[in-house]
């Protein structure tokens, strides 16, 4: 029989600022659940600042095989130096290796936002309420509007899901058709976005 090929969601709620509400949500077994649904075979989190003790504390009591994991493998990580381009490259698809398109999941922090947006994988953001002013929401709703990302709150991830494969579909067709630069990839899209003219 073969084996399911690897399918990953990857959750950054980044390095500086506490993002809980994220962790927690994502760790809820209505999410697990979701995720199961849509084919997900493994869970890898950067669970930031201050996240390990929720991370580990909800390891404990669930290891793999519990019934409120559906069969997720779950790992997390808090921080590294040398940035998240590896885990995000587990999302994209490498037949070679057994390995579907998968999902990132990212606070909305313009550095990692810029760096899920490279790897051509379904993208969710999901701004931190708790965070003073609100230009993680601005560009949240900026990225949706142009049809580069999902953006979500932590308390609706599950529907994100919906709307993260929506997402997949129309990505065949990347970047979204709009405005006059015609330049291909994300050099085309950023220059768009950043307004830079030829």
């Amino acid at each position: 029989m073969a084996q399911k090929p690897t399918k990953l969601c990857f959750v950054t709620v980044g390095a500086t600022a506490s993002f809980h509400l994220l962790l927690d949500s994502i760790l809820d077994s209505a999410f697990m659940e979701s995720l199961h649904q849509h084919g997900y075979t493994h869970l890898l989190i950067q669970y930031g600042k201050d996240g390990q003790p929720v991370f580990d504390e909800f390891t404990a009591k669930r290891p793999f095989g519990h019934p409120d994991l559906y069969g997720i493998a779950l790992d997390g990580f808090d921080f590294k130096q040398s940035g998240l381009d590896y885990e995000m490259r587990l999302t994209k698809a490498k037949p070679s290796e057994s390995r579907v398109s998968g999902l990132v999941i990212s606070h909305a922090g313009s550095g990692s936002i810029l760096a899920a947006l490279r790897f051509g994988v379904p993208l969710v953001v999901v701004p931190n309420p708790t965070l003073q002013d609100n230009h993680q929401e601005e560009l949240a709703e900026v990225l949706q509007q142009e049809g580069y990302a999902v953006w979500s709150s932590y308390k609706e991830l599950s529907s994100a899901l919906e709307r993260a494969e929506a997402l997949r579909a129309r990505m065949l067709t990347w970047p979204p058709v709009r405005g006059t630069n015609r330049k291909k990839g994300l050099e085309g899209v950023i220059s768009e976005e950043m307004g830079y003219l030829d």
